[in-house]
């Protein structure tokens, strides 16, 4: 795996690191490769229980596309005909934002600096955001003459709302870690100093808690988003038969009986 993106497992726990703070985290071809295997590592992996997604440096979290990398790509495009370069959405990052959303257990970004472009795109597909009181969020694309990519035009709306995510998409600007908290784009918003501390204590956490249901969870609030009431109350009853038969819910019903906390394995 290349040393662009870092990968840990701790304790139930993996760490995936974007590690190219000289170039602001931007997503070199070998960057968004290394990150797309590290996800479906974590993502596959039964002893990974929760995912920290965060980055290198006090800068940014992730700028998005590497330009500098991008704008030799288009030129070789145009030379050979092949339009290649572009197929970057089908085979990076719609794969990376798969990863992120769909894994059946609990992703946190921590966010230490700016997300724009694809980086906030792939903030905004983990569960659960922490961000520091530096950071901030663009959406980037029309300032480059782009579409929406890396789910953004699925999550923002649903963030947000359409109206205010047509504003942001259509007129590109920095989003401040206080209005990002406003908005509902970030959940928590620390110090910078203690943005690693925090992100650390609440994935932790969550990689001590009911797997199971968790994934659950993540499960019904997506399908919630896109059918009726009638299919989603159909949905939790075949989620909810699922956790109910899972081994930590019968840890957690016999600690409450005993008084004391639940230790949950995951399955």
């Amino acid at each position: 795996m290349a040393d662009t993106v870092l990968y840990e497992v701790s304790d139930g726990l993996a760490t995936i690191t974007l590690n190219r703070p000289e170039a602001m985290n931007a997503l070199s071809i070998a960057t968004k490769v290394a990150l797309r295997d590290a996800l479906r590592s974590a993502a596959d992996d039964e002893g990974v229980r929760a995912i920290l997604l965060t980055a290198a440096g006090e800068r940014a979290f992730c700028v998005g596309q590497d330009l500098k990398e991008h704008i030799g790509l288009l030129a070789a495009d145009r030379e050979t005909g092949s339009g290649q370069t572009m197929s970057t959405v089908r085979d990076h990052y719609n794969p990376i934002v798969r990863a992120l959303a769909g894994a059946a257990k609990p992703v946190v970004a921590a966010v230490n600096g700016v997300a724009a472009g694809a980086g906030f795109g792939f903030a905004l597909a983990a569960d659960y955001r922490i961000v520091a009181d530096t950071a901030s969020f663009n959406t980037s694309f029309a300032g480059v003459a782009l579409t929406a990519d890396s789910g953004v035009s699925w999550t923002l709306p649903r963030v947000v709302g359409p109206g205010r995510a047509a504003d942001l998409l259509l007129f590109p600007r920095s989003i401040g870690a206080q209005e990002a908290y406003e908005l509902g784009i970030a959940n928590r918003v620390v110090p910078a100093a203690e943005l690693r501390t925090e992100a650390e204590k609440v994935a932790r956490a969550l990689a001590e808690g009911p797997t199971v249901a968790y994934a659950a969870i993540k499960e019904a609030v997506a399908y919630g988003l896109t059918h009726s009431l009638e299919e989603t109350l159909e949905k939790e009853d075949e989620l909810q038969t699922r956790a109910g038969a899972s081994e930590d819910h019968a840890i957690a019903v016999q600690a409450f009986v005993d008084k004391e906390r639940p230790k949950y394995r995951g399955r």
